[in-house]
């Protein structure tokens, strides 16, 4: 390869790894590295992680990436970042703060997923203040102002102490840089920055039990808002070069959401991203739709504006529990165990392992809901994000029998993927009923790639769903960003319809409209049902 080339880094941190992918101009890996990180589990929902840890493991997958790709590292036109949106805390001259009391320093990070402060999400929701209106109405215990709130409660320590408070690719753009600019996408999305009046609101901080945040001028949460894929500070700092391998002032993109960076990377296909949800389905999932104008779905985070895409505003919603559902849904079944060591043995993680079974079973991929017979599942078992916005909902199964053969794991787990494709559907309809008109769904994230799984989500959805060429599109998303912050792209819109390419469509089978329909409505009858149990409504 020629050393006057000019080449993109993606980093992507998720829940459970780091990782990094070089990439040409037009959008073409060429190499990527994954390394594992650290994930500490308490009792009360909590999740944490160490800042330090990421980093090591970002720094080791840049280095082992730009290796196997054979590019030289002076050939790097930029670096972009996105991370799932977990709360970083740093303390004086940038050393980590534990978020529990009693619990290590170096555990200084409250992944997303942690829901410690489902109490004080119902504190803020108490007060139905304005701002919460562009968040569907109702805050998550997986933002970080509830979060922020519970360590202030909870941990004073810590909370007075911290000099800054960051979201995880904001962390990460600062670790390499210095620069303390926060992404737009991220305060907008997870810390109820106003993004449409370029301002934080600080009668609300005041409300909500956080008034230090606005007194301080809001210079521990984010004084310089920023674009996505615009330059942070005169790029890597001499660090954070050496740590990765790459020359000093490497120019570096402020950042995004893991799950925005899926939307950046896969919605430049077939022109304007309207009409089209990206569905990133993943551990988690989040579906993201743009629009020219706000629109206010109840359940549904956003209105946001252009957190993900320039110019449009963005409506977020999602599964709290997705791959990781089915994962959970998987390990109750008695011949788990002893199938998942026949996966491992052919090289596959289960899941893959029994949609080839399925998918083997018949002439047509939508065949497979056959296997499912008379089971139905709500996956909710991390709650649901939305559009109900109840983080108290929880997993249900219907129509288990004795049976503990092969057939029985294949039908629950294909039942467990018609029930995701219902809770999209049910988004879906959701933002339908308030103006937002989706068309196709593209689909990105690990847990998404297997073509029954695609076919099977657009039968359950009656919406056609699109794959895009690019194998890693989160990747790709942040790839984008560092286009535009090395200056080989003009914009993020133009990075998005250069570097992104359609690979194949899935049209929902008409032949089994009925039948989901009727699914569709047993899993809004069992959800419904669950509801009443908790409540006592029975």
């Amino acid at each position: 390869m020629s050393s006057t080339a000019r080449y993109l880094i993606g980093v992507d941190v998720g829940s459970a790894s780091a990782r990094a992918g070089v990439f040409d101009a037009d959008g073409n890996l060429l190499a990527s590295a994954k390394k594992n990180i650290a994930t500490f589990h308490a009792s009360g929902h909590r999740v944490e992680q160490s800042g330090n840890d990421i980093w090591r493991a970002v720094c080791h997958c840049v280095r082992r990436a730009v290796t196997q790709s054979g590019i030289e590292p002076a050939a790097v036109a930029g670096i972009g970042f996105d991370a799932t949106c977990s709360l970083v805390v740093v303390g004086e001259n940038g050393a980590p703060l534990p978020v529990s009391p009693g619990g290590e320093a170096e555990r200084n990070i409250i992944v997303w997923m942690d829901h410690r402060a489902a109490q004080q999400a119902d504190a803020i929701n108490a007060t139905a203040h304005p701002v919460l209106k562009y968040v569907g109405g109702r805050i998550s215990p997986e933002m970080e102002v509830p979060k922020l709130l519970w360590l202030k409660q909870h941990h004073p320590e810590t909370f007075t102490q911290a000099q800054q408070f960051f979201d995880l690719t904001d962390y990460l753009t600062w670790r390499s840089t210095g620069d303390l600019a926060r992404s737009q996408c991220t305060v907008t999305c997870k810390w109820n920055y106003l993004a449409h009046e370029n301002r934080w609101d600080a009668d609300y901080f005041h409300t909500v039990g956080l008034p230090e945040l606005a007194t301080e001028s809001f210079s521990r949460i984010g004084q310089r808002i920023v674009e996505p894929g615009t330059p942070c500070g005169q790029g890597l700092s001499a660090q954070a070069a050496e740590d990765m391998g790459l020359p000093e002032h490497t120019p570096v993109a402020a950042g995004m959401i893991d799950a925005h960076a899926g939307g950046i990377g896969t919605l430049g296909v077939d022109g304007s991203p309207e009409e089209k949800l990206a569905y990133v389905f993943g551990t988690s999932s989040c579906t993201m739709t743009s629009t020219r104008k706000p629109a206010f779905v109840p359940g549904v985070w956003g209105p946001y504006y252009a957190a993900m895409v320039p110019g449009f505003w963005l409506s977020e919603g999602g599964q709290s529990a997705a791959g990781a559902a089915i994962d959970r849904l998987l390990e109750l079944h008695p011949a788990s165990a002893q199938l998942k060591v026949q996966a491992e043995e052919e090289g596959l993680p289960l899941p893959v392992y029994l949609a080839d079974l399925a998918m083997n079973k018949f002439d047509a991929l939508s065949d497979a809901v056959q296997c499912a017979r008379e089971m139905h599942v709500v996956p909710e078992f991390a709650g649901n994000r939305a559009p109900l916005a109840d983080p108290y909902a929880r997993a249900l199964i219907y129509g288990l029998d004795m049976d503990r053969d092969l057939d029985s794991l294949v039908a629950l787990y294909i039942a467990g993927v018609c029930s995701l494709g219902y809770g999209l559907r049910q988004i879906i309809d959701a933002q339908r009923d308030n103006g937002i008109e989706t068309r196709d769904i593209v689909i990105s994230g690990g847990a998404g790639q297997h073509p029954l799984v695609r076919q099977l989500i657009a039968d359950a959805c009656g919406c056609s769903v699109l794959a895009t060429k690019s194998e890693e599109p989160v990747l790709l998303g942040s790839a984008i960003l560092a286009a535009v912050a090395g200056g080989q792209r003009a914009s993020v819109t133009d990075a998005m319809q250069a570097m992104t390419a359609r690979e194949c469509e899935y049209s929902p089978n008409a032949a089994y409209t009925s039948l989901h329909r009727r699914r569709y409505q047993a899993f809004q009858l069992l959800q419904q049902t669950a509801k009443n149990i908790r409540e006592e409504r029975y």
